[in-house]
């Protein structure tokens, strides 16, 4: 019998989100025994008390544990932890191998779950969330690897003995034996920047990440080519530079600059959804009026987008449909042993709503 009584306080550690302290918790009490398979779970205003955090804490943990596979909800009865012994109709397991960075809480990355979970579940295969330092020796017979670096991805490569299908997911990969499956990252600039265009608009700026991973260089290829194919001059076209996925004070500072300037761009193309909010944030902070003296483009088309005042024009990237060609693929790979690896690249579609208007 299980003794959830065992469950104490969590500790929070320094820099980690309290929910994936819980999430973390609960695995090491599932596989130290204080919940067996089979077990039902207590609710989640009881775990909330037991652990000292807030509903909300341990609702989404409990969240990720149900999408990871840990626990599965039954309807009018609880939330029971898998027994995963008792699984005997999958023909295949997949390893999805999350960037350590990721929420399945966040849009992105859960939209590209939910594909991946729908090719599964059509094609009896049973899908283990791991992490990328975990060990791969799970008996899985293929690898989803989810936004990993090249060097993670490498790993993972490594660790599945060369032999096994590794598909990279939403990141390039450099080694020939691994299939990516990723949106045209260049298209959709093109596609936004060329929209732009049309509109009327000659001073276009970027804002978008300066990193090294593959869509944040080929969004800004995609970019600086179609600015210069445009006839753009060098001085009308302007960026601003992220470290990340959101602008560090000092970025913010920078965009301010770039907007204040009498030769301001009259739109903006950023490389993701929330730099698009910063935009929206450093546009009203100097008075701007969105579209009339700015007109601005996201990437990403969360529901979120059509409630912003006003609402945000997008490039939309089909993540469903990313996650499920993904499954699919490696699927395709287990049952051929001898298919090559083969890239996929699907395309964005542009959104247009009453972020962007005449130049």
């Amino acid at each position: 019998m299980s003794d959830p009584a065992k469950l104490g306080p969590i500790v929070p550690r320094p820099g980690v989100p309290l929910y994936k302290d819980v999430r973390d918790a609960m695995v090491d009490a599932i596989r130290a025994g204080i919940f067996h398979p089979g077990d039902r779970i207590p609710t989640t205003k009881q775990l909330s008390k037991q652990l000292s955090v807030s509903l909300v804490t341990a609702h989404r943990a409990m969240q990720e544990l149900v999408a990871s596979g840990y626990l599965e909800r039954t309807q009018g009865r609880g939330t029971f932890v898998r027994d995963f012994a008792g699984d005997k109709s999958w023909r295949h397991k997949l390893g999805i191998v999350l960037n350590p960075q990721a929420s399945m809480a966040d849009f992105y990355y859960s939209q590209i779950l939910e594909g991946m979970c729908q090719a599964c579940r059509a094609n009896d295969i049973e899908l283990l969330m791991m992490h990328p330092h975990q060990r791969t020796d799970l008996g899985c017979q293929g690898y989803l690897c989810l936004n990993l670096s090249a060097d993670m991805l490498k790993r993972v490569y490594q660790m599945s003995g060369k032999k096994l299908p590794v598909v990279a997911v939403g990141e390039k990969s450099d080694i020939k034996q691994v299939t990516t499956i990723d949106v045209d990252n260049i298209d959709l600039a093109t596609k936004a920047v060329e929209y732009l265009y049309e509109l009327g608009h000659r001073r276009i700026g970027y804002v978008g990440s300066n990193n090294e991973r593959s869509h944040s260089r080929d969004r800004r290829e995609g970019f600086t080519k179609t600015c210069k194919r445009l006839g753009l001059k060098p001085a009308d076209v302007s960026s601003c530079d992220a470290a990340d996925w959101r602008l560090s004070s000092d970025e913010k500072v920078k965009l301010t600059q770039l907007l204040n300037r009498d030769n301001r761009p009259t739109a903006i193309l950023s490389g993701g959804y929330y730099l698009a909010l910063d935009v929206y944030a450093a546009a009203s902070r100097l008075g701007l009026g969105i579209p009339k003296d700015l007109s601005v483009v996201g990437i990403d088309d969360p529901p979120s987008a059509a409630h912003l005042s006003p609402a945000l024009t997008t490039m939309r990237q089909p993540l469903v449909e990313l996650g499920h060609t993904a499954a699919t693929v490696a699927e395709g790979m287990i049952s051929d042993a001898g298919a090559a690896a083969k890239g996929h690249a699907l395309r964005a579609e542009l959104i247009i709503r009453g972020s962007t208007g005449g130049g």
